[in-house]
């Protein structure tokens, strides 16, 4: 039998993969290691968070699994930023650790057209550069017409406490060795990555008392669009905050030499943006005190999971400093924290579909791109799954552009940019942020969801529902006049908002930054009761921004034709005069497929675009092409 798709992997990137092409017709296979181990989350249970959240809604607009299942099994939900304008909040829940694998590897080995093995891929079979299957640590052969990797921190990943170094992959899994280097054999550059995780203490053993407790939100929320049954608020179980101090800083610092990362041991970079806590120390060595998040990770696991205490240290010494942050002084460790190392692809070796430019027909995503993060991973899954099924289909693939979604930011940042450290997304790599909200990713993208076929026709229904209802309010409100007359300006005053000296349409009243749509409400007589809450939350964003929003749309429009014009596919930049030499080097490696995308690439400035175009302008890159 020959596939039409082989996903290798069972993370949240390969869940994402393997779904995708079986949910649209395509003969699928998951090769992982230990189908127990489908979803599972060896660092932080939770789901969402700044750009991260975004990420999952527009998973869920394209018909992906992640939010869904998170709605299902989450033990706290909880909106950010609801402060700060629309185009920074963000939706995190704390998932229940034991129940969401187990709830994904119920939606896994029960989809049709896919079909699971427990194995170990040591080789890809390749004929002329060309993917044709893959090769079991048995020997045992199974072909396909795509294969998509998506072996996260597993390829040749070693486990670091102190000088203690385990060949291993997270929470003791098995590493896989040999593609490491069969992947290298093909021609591919790999570089080594690091990240790692915190201790886990006994709940029971916890203070709280001496902390801050974090609540969840007290009213409903979801990740999917299509969720209807919710978590009861009551049942939603808090987190906590409390603090390092002096005494945490100064064992850290006199033990400095015996974390992995300051001896040497550790060979790979760590991400940025979450750093271990002898990094933190060691690079903001002004601040007084850092944050710490205790998180219950599941209601079936008395275990907390102490958010932002990430290390390499001896146990000894974790044991030490754990004991000086309130409410841990008396604190069991149950699992102590590590540092783990690990191979990646350099994504710059991938086209926008992310196929890679070696292999064709092989594809690659998450944490195997150099990226970081459950979320991250997931929005390359789903999007390598769609382009390897529509490759077997003979269609076009679906490249999302940097102002349709995060996860277009993501993508296109890797395979142009690179990375040299863990990628995170973060809502200040995208440049269009105010059109990439949480509350919008159905209405940018499950259009992309039904035309590739995982929007169903009760899902897409919905979708056409809430869009006519949305028109239909927008232009009753702009029907209706509310004039100074009877008790208007009173209650106006009450809100308070400045009083009307002439009429005015409820539509242009509501753009007023104080005014909601139940004060709208309040003020007509002519009532809509059955509006939805996701319809008026929608309105009351487009209408009050709509400048802002415009603004961004009339940008994004005048950048368009620069940024779609295509690039020859065999153009020969050796032979484009006056081409700075690092911008020819990083153009022939890269080998950008517009001219937007060219602009972006670090070492390519704007003088060698406008040589660029007026080159490709001038005919010439076509004759040299054909």
């Amino acid at each position: 039998m020959i596939y039409d798709v082989i996903v290798v992997g069972g993370g949240h990137a390969g869940i994402e993969a393997a779904l995708a092409p079986a949910r649209m017709g395509c003969k699928t296979l998951m090769v992982t290691g230990d189908i127990n181990r489908i979803g599972h989350m060896p660092c932080n249970p939770a789901i969402g968070g700044p750009a991260k959240g975004i990420v999952v809604r527009e998973i869920d607009a394209l018909g992906g699994e992640m939010g869904v299942n998170t709605d299902k099994t989450h033990i706290q939900m909880r909106m950010l930023n609801t402060g700060k304008g629309p185009a920074v909040r963000a939706l995190r829940a704390q998932a229940d650790k034991v129940e969401y694998p187990r709830e994904m590897q119920k939606t896994v080995l029960a989809q049709e057209n896919l079909d699971v093995k427990e194995a170990i891929v040591d080789k890809l079979i390749v004929e002329d550069a060309e993917v044709k299957g893959i090769q079991l640590e048995t020997g045992e052969q199974i072909f396909s017409k795509t294969v998509i990797l998506t072996t996260g921190t597993y390829m040749h990943s070693k486990v670091m406490i102190s000088d203690e170094i385990t060949l291993s992959g997270p929470d003791g899994a098995k590493t896989s060795l040999g593609l490491s280097q069969h992947l290298k054999d093909l021609g591919f550059e790999l570089f080594r990555l690091k990240t790692g995780t915190p201790p886990r203490v006994a709940a029971d053993s916890v203070d709280f008392s001496k902390t801050e407790i974090q609540p969840g939100d007290d009213v409903i929320r979801a990740f999917s669009f299509d969720t209807k049954d919710h978590l009861p608020l009551e049942d939603q179980v808090p987190c906590y905050l409390t603090y390092t101090g002096e005494e945490t800083h100064r064992i850290i610092m006199d033990n400095l030499e015996c974390s992995s990362m300051y001896s040497g041991v550790v060979e790979g970079v760590g991400p940025r943006y979450c750093p271990s806590i002898e990094d933190k120390i060691v690079r903001f060595n002004d601040k007084p005190r850092h944050q710490i998040f205790l998180e219950p990770e599941s209601k079936h696991i008395p275990e907390i999971y102490v958010q932002g205490f990430s290390s390499s240290l001896p146990r000894d010494v974790q044991e030490q400093m754990i004991r000086t942050i309130p409410g841990l002084e008396n604190c069991r460790i149950v699992k102590y924290a590590y540092a783990i190392e690990y191979d990646a692809i350099k994504p710059v070796q991938l086209w926008p579909s992310l196929e890679t430019k070696l292999v064709k027909n092989l594809y690659s995503a998450g944490q195997i791109n150099g990226t970081s993060g459950y979320e991250e991973a997931a929005g390359q899954g789903i999007m390598a799954g769609i382009n390897a099924a529509l490759r077997v289909q003979g269609k076009d693939p679906l490249i999302l552009k940097r102002s349709e979604a995060y996860i277009g930011v993501l993508i296109d940042d890797l395979v142009t940019k690179g990375t040299l450290e863990p990628y995170r997304l973060l809502t200040s790599r995208a440049e269009y942020r105010l059109l990439l909200r949480h509350d919008n990713a159905d209405l940018r993208l499950r259009e992309y969801g039904r035309q590739v076929g995982l929007i169903n026709d009760e899902k897409y229904a919905a979708f056409l529902d809430k869009k006519a209802e949305i028109a239909a309010e927008k232009e009753r409100l702009s029907e209706i006049k509310i004039t100074p007359k009877g008790n208007t300006n009173e209650y106006l005053a009450t809100i308070p908002s400045s009083p009307l000296k002439d009429g005015i349409t409820a539509l242009e009243l509501l753009k007023r930054p104080e005014i909601t749509y139940e004060h709208i409400h309040n003020l007509i007589e002519e009532k809509n009761e059955s509006i939805s809450a996701e319809a008026i939350e929608q309105l009351e964003i487009q209408v009050k921004y709509e400048g802002y929003i415009n603004k961004a749309l009339q940008q994004v429009e005048k950048v368009q034709k620069v940024e779609e014009k295509k690039i020859p596919d065999h153009i020969d930049y050796d032979d484009v005069p006056n081409l700075a030499i690092e911008a020819k080097q990083k153009l022939k490696d890269i080998r950008p497929l517009t001219i937007g995308q060219a602009s972006r690439i670090s070492g390519v400035n704007p003088a060698d675009i406008s040589i660029l175009m007026v080159y490709i302008e001038s005919g010439r890159a076509n004759k040299v092409s054909e």
